[in-house]
């Protein structure tokens, strides 16, 4: 595979910056340039938001079985192409194959979801109260929107956003990852090649601040989605707020795990390791604070730290490696930090707890034991692979330490009580709980948090419908 240079989508062509200008793309196996991405000035972005804005006028009036027939010959075209996307995508976010090509097939599935959502955006007949008048409502799409999607996710956070903005009429301008700017890039050349019209789907890169503070305010736009960290979504989100302007906003966790003594042991350790090594642990969704009950404590901690202890980094490359290094040199210090900060203040180093190697971004699977709550990492998202096993007696406890932050993204479970799974399902703050087993993320799913962790949903039923704005019309005779 050669990885490509990465131009940006305006209007239907792909094209170099106005001014030229590029920025290096790194692998984070090895720390070296493989290639540039096109760096979008306001010139570029003027012309990207006034190609979605031509675009809807014909897109947002197109009919829905259009929409979702194009919108499935993308998904197979993604499919088709799942091998050398994949090895793209591990290039530039260092996440094993397998996980790329299982993030490409999610993405595929996803695309044929909201494909099929898009001949199902129902208005409404209200009976009127009085013969002879006609009420109804009438669900049309808002208009152009503008996305932002992050680099853990290359694929699977922008084809949530383009899909749902596609399947309700809507144009959209996406601003993706410069660091991960290939796969995104190659998602979107599959809705080209399967015939969208220029100007519905334009991709850009380039500073991250520039481009949201021209874009979210521009007269054009009409609906922000942003997938990022708290601190800057609540920005962004003000900022809508500032012009009127809906938001979908799916931020940053810090998701507990809460394991109680009549948990099926080995089936949660197996679980919940493979799940916190995921993408070395950079997922909005990682399980993070683990609490354990003291009844089956020393053996879940054993097992769970050895499962850690065991799995083998390397580059995503290597079909030996079960986690890949980190996506960025910045990700390095701020996990050090953490550790440092936890075991200062008494905690314990059950394994890893230090980069690996000196070429890449490696970082050795972690578990910190009896962390306490004053400790940074229990507090921030550590965005690695960094698991703090923590333990209760009672209930309560784990109930109230669940629900201390303000975040409120995923919730996992492990227990055989039906009136446990009862009170978890009542008490547990967060927008996705998934018990005894991995239950998230699937296309007819909904996925976005609560609290801190966002607002609004990126999956299931309901997402569409952020997309869609409803009128209502009453009429006699």
């Amino acid at each position: 595979m050669t990885y490509p240079d990465t131009q940006l989508l305006i209007d239907g062509s792909w094209r170099a910056a106005l001014d030229g200008r590029s920025l290096p793309v790194l692998d984070p196996a090895t720390g070296a340039e493989i290639g540039r991405v096109a760096h979008a000035g306001i010139a570029d972005l003027e012309a990207a938001v006034q190609a979605a804005h031509r675009a809807f006028a014909d897109w947002g009036r197109s009919s829905p079985l259009h929409r979702s027939d194009l919108m499935r010959a993308a998904a197979r075209l993604l499919r088709g192409r799942v091998d050398g996307i994949a090895a793209m995508m591990t290039a530039e976010q260092g996440k094993p194959l397998d996980q790329s090509r299982a993030e490409i097939m999610a993405g595929a599935e996803i695309i044929e979801w909201f494909a099929e959502e898009a001949r199902r955006s129902y208005g409404q007949i209200i009976p009127a109260r009085v013969p002879g008048v006609t009420q109804l409502t009438v669900r049309e799409p808002l208009g152009p929107v503008a996305a932002f999607t992050p680099w853990n996710f290359p694929i699977n956070q922008a084809v949530r956003k383009i899909s749902a903005a596609l399947a309700a009429g809507c144009t959209i301008v996406v601003k993706a990852a410069e660091e991960t700017p290939a796969s995104p890039a190659e998602l979107a050349r599959c809705f080209v090649d399967a015939g969208l019209p220029a100007g519905v789907l334009n991709l850009v890169y380039g500073d991250p601040a520039e481009i949201s503070g021209y874009l979210i305010p521009h007269p054009a736009i009409r609906k922000l989605s942003f997938t990022g960290s708290t601190p800057v979504g609540k920005q962004l989100a003000a900022l809508a707020g500032l012009h009127m302007k809906p938001a979908t906003m799916e931020l940053g966790g810090h998701a507990p795990v809460l394991v109680f003594d009549d948990a099926d042991v080995d089936a949660a350790a197996a679980a919940m390791a493979a799940a916190k090594l995921r993408n070395a642990g950079q997922v909005c969704i990682s399980p993070t604070r683990f609490l354990v009950q003291d009844g089956v404590a020393d053996r879940f901690t054993e097992r769970f730290i050895a499962a850690m202890a065991q799995a083998q980094p390397g580059p995503g490359s290597d079909p030996a490696s079960q986690m890949g290094p980190l996506a960025n040199e910045r990700r390095i210090p701020a996990i050090e930090r953490l550790i440092r900060d936890a075991l200062d203040r008494g905690a314990r180093l059950a394994t890893g707890g230090q980069r690996l190697g000196n070429e890449g971004w490696f970082f050795a699977p972690t578990v910190l034991l009896d962390v306490p709550a004053e400790a940074a990492v229990m507090n921030e998202e550590p965005f690695g692979p960094i698991a703090i096993v923590n333990r209760f007696r009672q209930d309560d406890e784990a109930f109230a330490e669940a629900n201390r932050l303000p975040y409120g993204l995923a919730a996992y479970a492990w227990t055989r009580s039906s009136a446990r799974m009862q009170r978890l399902q009542e008490e547990i703050r967060a927008g996705m709980l998934t018990v005894n087993h991995i239950g998230l993320s699937l296309p007819e799913l909904p996925f976005g948090g609560i609290g801190d962790s966002g607002m609004g949903t990126e999956g299931g039923s309901e997402a569409i419908g952020a997309y869609l704005q409803t009128r209502f019309v009453t009429r006699k005779g």
